[in-house]
């Protein structure tokens, strides 16, 4: 492949099709991790896609379109508090780049920049056009149990679940743990603790592709000997379509406006992340399906993606579709995180009959593959 780094910081290898200069099919996922990360996420993806051109190189195969294998600086936002500026550039969604953002040590996102030798009146620059693109294809670790508890290796991403993220407070009044009688309580974390379980309840008895999730909580004054008058904690609703999503949203909103009634304390939720859901295409998705099935010699397996990925923010440019590969129990932003080699050698082989199957296609049906 040919390389380079685009103006936001990717690295990019090109192997050339039949024509030089063809639109190109990409193949990415991310180089950056979390701290205390583990080896695979995003990364295994990166080195499936050079391992494929790798063997096509080997044979001498080009195809009717180029392959680009991408790898994404920046998907986890760990540094900053913003996420996937460099797969929003490639795609050409960011209409500017807040270069006022800091870190944690007050480093401006326009100073890094600068350090690493990229031009942030450039970034971008970084953004195809549609007619440069044919698909885009990421494989990556499932960061979930569901291809390990079904036993397969890996699976077909169908889509990218709609995500809401709210902040939830609830205002009771704080008194003195030993002589505020039970019956004259308004104890805003007994309150927390009935809305986290009627969440939880809505959650479970959702459709399978939807997961709520309470993750932070904040107790004020926090003292052993008062009762707590004030709570803050998160929560994040995921599911496969925003419009069962939308649902239980409704259902969870309502439940915990009548345990504030019931308990006489003031509720508050303010929504602060609202992501759509991101459907694969449907004729990549089967294309990809059947490669699988070819491969393994089982049906594919499709599940829904409860995890934001760079394909999300791609799908804004080109048709996308993603595979699946099982990671030791569900795993994942840890240590941990461990992928079977065998079940990396599956995707690899996957991923090359469906490149192959792809190429036969659009060769002959080039709008088959539209988004």
């Amino acid at each position: 492949m040919t390389t380079r780094t685009d103006a936001a910081g990717n690295l990019i290898g090109r192997y050339e099709g039949q024509a030089p200069g063809a639109p190109a099919l990409l193949i990415g996922s991310h180089l950056d991790s979390v701290r205390n990360a583990g080896r695979y996420d995003g990364t295994l993806g990166v080195m499936l896609g050079i391992e494929v051109v790798a063997h096509l190189a080997a044979q001498g195969e080009r195809l009717p379109f180029a392959i680009e294998v991408i790898g994404f600086g920046d998907e986890e936002g760990s540094r900053f508090p913003t996420s996937m500026l460099t797969s929003r550039a490639v795609a050409g969604t960011l209409d500017a780049l807040p270069l006022d953002t800091v870190d944690a040590s007050g480093t401006t996102l326009h100073d890094v920049l600068r350090q690493n030798g990229l031009d942030p009146a450039r970034y971008l620059e970084a953004a195809y056009r549609p007619e440069q693109v044919v698909a885009y294809l990421e494989a990556h670790i499932e960061q979930g149990p569901v291809l390990e508890t079904a036993g397969l290796g890996v699976g077909v991403v169908t889509a990218i679940a709609a995500q809401y993220r709210f902040k939830v407070s609830i205002q009771g009044v704080a008194g003195h743990a030993g002589t505020m009688p039970m019956s004259l309580r308004k104890d805003a974390l007994a309150a927390a603790a009935q809305a986290m379980v009627a969440i939880e309840r809505i959650g479970a008895n959702g459709p399978p592709d939807l997961v709520a999730t309470v993750g932070q909580l904040h107790v004020g004054p926090g003292a052993s000997n008062v009762v707590p008058g004030q709570t803050t904690f998160s929560l994040d609703i995921r599911a496969g379509t925003a419009q069962v999503r939308d649902q239980a949203t409704t259902r969870i909103c309502e439940a915990l406006q009548n345990i504030a009634d019931e308990r006489g304390v003031d509720l508050s939720i303010e929504l602060q992340n609202d992501l759509p859901a991101t459907p694969c295409n449907p004729a990549l998705t089967a294309c990809l399906a059947a490669s699988v099935t070819r491969i393994t010699g089982q049906a594919a397996h499709h599940l829904v993606s409860g995890a934001g990925h760079d394909a999300m923010v791609m799908a804004a440019l080109t048709p996308v579709c993603m595979l699946f590969l099982r990671c030791h129990q569900g795993i994942s932003h840890n240590p941990a995180e461990a992928v079977r080699h065998d079940d990396a050698h599956t995707a690899f082989l996957v991923m090359l009959d469906f490149i192959r199957a792809f190429a036969t296609t659009t060769a002959h049906k080039p709008t088959e593959f539209s988004a």
